[in-house]
């Protein structure tokens, strides 16, 4: 499953030490095989770890490229890493792991920002251009993995579930009811960046941000209905029967035993 969290001060400030560890103490559940925070002033970034890929040490994150410029926090998984890995080995890059975080990693270093379009997978992350003091984050096209984020005055706050961020509120949480009504009465729950909770918000699928010269963006950068125009479809069952195969085969790629749930 694992987990990520982190802070962002927008005016530079230093952050709360305290306040992340506490996120990442209350996502253990997440992620007990290992956890990680690390520090840069005004960020912090945590990450707790349920090992799929690459069970060794080297899969450690907070992860950082071989020269420090590059951090990165990744929940998920990239289904098709080991092509992508081929193809940026092919362009000079020399990995370090076997992870697919490594790949995500490189494949942002390599191609920014469009990485996200050659990725097959289910995801939310953030990577830290310390060079450039640019924090990108993205999730993946469907929304599979989740993203929650809460600003509290001069501070972004984000984390893969609810309950952690509702410690960093400046005051009791509040139900926000329209969400909840939504979702009683028409039973909507992913059509706005609206959470049951009235400050808190979910980064919405398919949308990515970026934080640079204290501003936070948020933009869509996949659309289904435009993926769906742009589609040629199947000739025939058999085609559509071996692409179904195919999603399946990454999918399996673990280097622990693979549970079905149906």
């Amino acid at each position: 499953m694992c987990g990520i969290a982190g802070v962002y001060h927008l005016n530079k400030g230093n952050i709360e030490v305290s306040q992340l560890e506490k996120m990442v103490k209350d996502l253990h559940h997440r992620g007990p095989d290992d956890n990680g925070v690390e520090y840069f002033g005004h960020l912090g970034l945590g990450f707790v770890r349920l090992s799929i890929i690459d069970l060794s040490p080297a899969g450690h994150q907070p992860m950082q490229s071989n020269d420090g410029r590059y951090t990165i926090t990744f929940n998920g998984e990239i289904f098709n890493y080991i092509e992508l890995r081929q193809e940026l080995e092919q362009l000079g890059h020399v990995f370090s792991t076997k992870t697919d975080t490594e790949v995500l990693l490189r494949a942002y270093i390599e191609w920014g920002e469009s990485c996200l379009h050659r990725l097959n997978g289910m995801w939310a992350f953030v990577i830290y251009d310390k060079l450039q003091d640019k924090l990108f984050g993205a999730r993946d096209r469907f929304g599979v993995k989740p993203f929650y984020y809460v600003r509290v005055n001069d501070e972004l706050f984000w984390c893969s579930e609810i309950p952690p961020l509702l410690s960093v509120l400046s005051g009791p949480p509040e139900a926000n009811e329209q969400a909840i009504f939504d979702y009683m009465v028409f039973n909507r729950t992913d059509q706005t960046e609206a959470t049951f909770f009235k400050h808190i918000k979910k980064l919405q699928h398919g949308c990515s941000f970026t934080i640079e010269k204290n501003e936070f963006l948020i933009k869509q950068w996949y659309h289904l209905r435009e993926a769906v125009a742009q589609s040629k479809g199947f000739e025939d069952s058999d085609e559509f029967f071996e692409a179904f195969k195919s999603s399946i085969r990454l999918r399996l790629r673990s280097d622990v035993p693979i549970g079905v749930c149906l």
